[in-house]
């Protein structure tokens, strides 16, 4: 077991890959009763084309999700309710590139974990239950459909990716999904969910090898095979359609604006650094713009924007409610390009730097974020790097988002009930079982 040390935030992480390939990282908190599992695979909303066994595989939009929904169907019952009946409180989400399994409790922890790799790793579906979820799905995503801040983004996707698999919903449509069955469920568990494509993350009061035994005896001895993926052609800078509009029924219109990024495969999350900091540079509540736009009433405090990486894809957005969104649109292009003719403020950014640090660390007290983050990151230390960026990169990561820009004016009826508000630190959209 290797254990990583970072003294100025203070934290230690453990880690060990199993033979069967899982990667397992434990962060102790001898100091706290709660205890949080975290068990995940990549696999996500946007792995629809991939090849097994050497045969292509071309699945329905929103299986990742529905798969999700069924893998706590057990020969027993079901998993989430035996998790709360053994005092744990038990959830599921899907995004883009990932699908996770988790709980948090103060007792029983060993017998929970065990339930956890149990019921992810061994899937159980029939006919039956399928179409019974159908149904329930259904609902979930015509929910989805009528909340503004999910259709501005979805459609904002659209406008910007012409064949990449970002454009399409997570969970999928109604009409999608009718095309799912046991034997397509079945087919992309035994693909993805095998422990060479998982990560468990465990923060807590933990002993760190009782969970690393657990894992050796529950999950496969396996590896599983490497799975070629398909994410579309390649895209150029350019945004597939300029705007798009909608009507709904909401007080004021609603809008996103969004910028086509470059992805460093190599360095994703000195990307996702940059881009952050970059999104709070030209929009930030304590940016010239944001201060200017309030000032002048074109927005409210709705108005943010954030960054967001998805695989092969990266997107830039803001936006929020404004009587005017084609104006601020507007300026939010002319603001971007200003940066990267002027430059920043080096003043101006190491405010925006320090910032950055001190919510990185604060999101250290959430377990759910540290799990999280060391899944999708593979447990690389975010706050060394933030220490570590100057101002130099940054105005690179402004030109970079100014690559192409779509708008999506969404306007709308009023019906006196304001959309919830676009949080200024966006994350990647995920789909969590309600």
């Amino acid at each position: 077991m290797n254990e990583k040390s970072y003294p100025r935030i203070g934290e230690t992480v453990l880690e060990k890959t199993l033979p069967n390939g899982l990667k397992i990282f434990i962060v102790p908190k001898p100091q706290h009763r709660k205890k949080y599992a975290f068990f995940a695979t990549r696999y996500g909303g946007m792995d629809m084309q991939f090849i097994r066994n050497g045969e292509k595989y071309d699945t329905p939009a929103g299986i990742a999700h529905y798969l999700e929904h069924k893998m706590f169907d057990t020969k027993d019952g079901n998993a989430l309710q035996v998790l709360s009946q053994n005092g744990a409180e038990p959830n599921a989400f899907t995004s883009n590139a990932m699908t996770g399994y988790y709980f948090d409790c103060t007792e029983h922890f060993e017998e929970n974990l065990r339930i956890l790799l149990s019921f992810v790793s061994v899937p159980y579906f029939t006919d039956e239950s399928v179409e019974k979820e159908r149904g329930i799905i259904g609902q979930e995503i015509r929910m989805v459909e009528d909340s503004p801040d999910w259709q501005v983004y979805e459609r904002l996707l659209a406008c910007l990716y012409r064949s990449s698999p970002a454009r399409v919903p997570i969970a999928g449509t109604v009409e999608s999904i009718a095309g799912i069955t046991a034997e397509t469920l079945y087919d992309c568990h035994h693909a993805f969910y095998c422990p060479s494509n998982m990560a468990l993350c465990v923060v807590g009061n933990v002993d760190p090898h009782t969970v690393i035994a657990l894992a050796e005896e529950v999950l496969p001895r396996e590896r599983g095979e490497e799975i070629a993926r398909c994410y579309g052609e390649e895209e150029d800078d350019a945004a597939a359609q300029k705007e798009t509009v909608t009507q709904m029924e909401v007080a004021l219109p609603q809008f996103l604006v969004g910028f086509k990024c470059e992805t460093n495969e190599g360095d994703l999350l000195r990307q996702s650094l940059i881009g952050e900091m970059a999104s709070d540079v030209l929009l930030g509540d304590s940016s010239p713009l944001y201060q200017r736009l309030y000032d002048e009433g074109l927005i409210n405090s709705s108005f943010g924007g954030g960054f967001d990486q998805m695989p092969g894809v990266a997107v830039l957005c803001a936006g929020g409610e404004s009587e005017q969104p084609q104006q601020v649109s507007d300026a939010i292009l002319e603001e971007a390009q200003r940066l990267a003719r002027e430059g920043i403020d080096p003043d101006f950014f190491e405010q925006i730097r320090r910032a950055s640090f001190g919510a990185t660390l604060r999101a250290l007290n959430s377990f759910e974020n540290i799990a999280i983050s060391m899944a999708e990151l593979s447990a690389r230390s975010v706050a060394p790097k933030l220490a570590r960026l100057r101002c130099a990169p940054v105005p690179r990561g402004v030109r970079e988002h100014r690559k192409s820009g779509c708008r999506a004016l969404p306007a709308r009826k009023p019906d006196g009930q304001p959309p919830r508000h676009l949080h200024h630190r966006t994350q990647e959209r995920r789909i969590t079982i309600p």
